[in-house]
């Protein structure tokens, strides 16, 4: 059917383009906001998860001079004897070494420092007068001390803690943060940390350092908020999405901030044409509509014109026939043609009414990775799309497996490797590995096991991921994976560093519904004991001297 635009039909056309004008404006309206939502949240847990880098750095050195305090070399060397002096110069050096503290070093009851862990340097800190140092003073008035600042002899910056001994004298560690400051720069965006006093003090970006954080147009690191959950450096064109969280360290709140507008300006473009699109395809299909109608009226009011005209040619005709002595044939020859008339009418009656084909669904995602992308982040983008990869292979999988769920078949068992099971599941729980140290065995990858691969990986990942809950808030946070052969099956074990089972639950441990965790199920080693029960295996938790210890037993192939 044509869709020529009549002239009555052009301000339809002008309105179907007024009304995809507007509904891209309020798509782009409605994708910026949405798109500023989501950079909130990410922006939130980026915070998150580098204030817990931080938070874990200086945990690492908090408690270290308060066990000092109670040295008996440092007693001696403050009671002022050289050769102990000497042998404490030797002892914070070694130290240092294995903490990997940049300065470690004693003040005297004098104020001045007595020995240090640089004691070989040039600009060694011993012999100076620490007295006036914020440290040593809170250290002698409260037992303990912390203060941030650039050292006077190193001229680098870094946050000094403190704690008094017992014969009077304060121990000191010097941190610094030149690490941290790498990683938060090479991960984009601008990450820093700032005191009560919104002073900038670990940050990305070391020109800001010590520079006084102000909203508004004013001071050197000016952050004007936009009011609609962006901020703005004063004097600088990008837009920010900025999230601050609160850090151990007295006082302390770090603010991380990343670069949205490009982000934005995609997810407007997008969302502006698809929108666009779909009104115009819309108002397409409506005229379609709209002019097949009116050809439907159009060809009924035609046809029911050419009834009523044969109707009164019959009538006429029936008249002119009844005057006529042959009034017996005439009569049969209205019969005959009423015959073909009530064919006609079945013949019209029956004539099909043509349907409108369904409207595809235009559906429409966007492309986490163009994020990564425009961050510079290019190993992280390939990283992203090896994961979807693999992740796409275990969705064919499931996809496969519920096409075959009619015919009641039942999972295939056969050869996997379990290096590439223990491989694919460590894929899927790498980032939260990132803060835990893991050893595995070095496994041939032609041992081959009875089971499913991916099976077999939410298995792993499940005991993994209860290890990586139970390490939270722990120093040593270490996962162990050990190898068990012999000619029939193979055993592999999982062993963390946490708490171990609590007796509690010890008994009933792979029964629904029974867990330690306030946010837990306690469905998932119910369901892994499950999984390996169905590939003729076994899922068993161990006794063990020190955290928990669970066996996956598999069939060798």
């Amino acid at each position: 059917m044509s869709l020529r635009f009549p002239i009555r039909g052009w301000p339809w056309l002008a309105g179907v383009l007024l009304l995809a004008v507007v509904a891209a404006l309020l798509a782009g309206v409605a994708a910026e906001r949405w798109t500023i939502a989501q950079q909130r949240v990410e922006v939130a847990q980026d915070a998150r998860l580098r204030a817990a880098l931080l938070d874990s750095e200086i945990a690492r050195f908090r408690l270290l001079p308060l066990t000092l305090a109670d040295d008996r070399d440092i007693a001696a060397a403050i009671a002022g004897t050289g050769a102990a002096r000497a042998a404490l110069n030797r002892k914070l050096e070694a130290l240092a070494r294995v903490t990997g503290a940049p300065a470690i070093y004693v003040v005297g009851r004098d104020g001045w420092s007595i020995a240090a862990s640089n004691w070989r340097s040039p600009r060694a800190f011993v012999g100076i007068d620490y007295h006036d140092r914020p440290y040593v003073r809170q250290a002698e008035a409260r037992g303990e001390g912390s203060h941030f600042a650039t050292g006077s002899v190193s001229q680098r910056p870094g946050l000094y803690l403190a704690a008094r001994t017992a014969t009077g004298g304060v121990t000191v560690i010097k941190l610094e943060f030149d690490r941290i400051e790498r990683a938060w720069a090479h991960g984009g965006g601008i990450s820093f940390v700032h005191d009560a006093a919104r002073r900038i003090l670990v940050t990305s970006r070391p020109g800001w350092r010590f520079e006084t954080l102000t909203r508004g147009a004013a001071g050197t690191v000016a952050l004007v908020p936009l009011g609609d959950g962006r901020v703005r450096i004063a004097g600088a064109r990008p837009t920010f999405v900025a999230q601050a969280v609160p850090v151990r360290q007295a006082g302390w709140r770090l603010v991380q901030m990343r670069p949205v507008d490009r982000a934005i300006a995609s997810a407007r473009g997008f969302a502006a044409a698809a929108a666009g699109a779909s009104v115009i395809a819309l108002g397409v299909i409506a005229w379609t509509l709209r002019l097949r109608a009116l050809a439907q009226r159009r060809r009924t009011g035609e046809l029911e014109a050419a009834v009523a005209e044969r109707t009164a040619d019959l009538r006429r005709e029936a008249a002119e026939r009844a005057l006529s002595e042959a009034r017996g044939a005439e009569l049969r020859e209205a019969l005959r043609q009423a015959n073909r008339l009530a064919a006609l009418g079945q013949i019209t009656a029956s004539v099909a009414h043509e349907t409108a084909q369904p409207v595809a669904a235009i559906r429409t995602y966007a492309e986490t990775s163009r994020m990564l992308l425009d961050r510079d982040q290019p190993d992280e983008v390939r990283a992203n799309l090896r994961t979807i990869a693999q992740l796409a292979d275990r969705v064919g999988v499931v996809t496969a497996q519920l096409r075959a769920f009619s015919r009641r078949q039942p999972h295939e068992l056969r050869p996997v490797s379990l290096a590439e099971v223990i491989d694919g599941a460590l894929l899927i729980v790498r980032e939260q590995l990132e803060d835990a140290t893991l050893d595995r065995p070095s496994i041939d990858p032609a041992l081959m096991v009875v089971g499913g691969k991916v099976r077999l990986e939410q298995v792993l990942v499940n005991l993994v991921q209860n290890a990586l809950d139970a390490l939270a808030g722990r120093a040593d946070r270490r996962i162990t994976l050990t190898l068990v052969e012999d000619a029939a099956h193979v055993r592999l074990r999982v062993a963390d560093t946490g708490p171990g089972i609590d007796p509690a639950i010890a008994a009933g441990l792979f029964t629904p519904f029974n867990t330690s965790r306030a946010a837990g199920l306690g469905l998932g080693l119910v369901i892994a004991q499950d999984i390996m029960t169905d590939l003729g295996g076994w899922l068993h938790h161990l006794p063990s001297a020190s955290g928990a210890l669970f066996e996956i037993g598999m069939r060798r192939a």
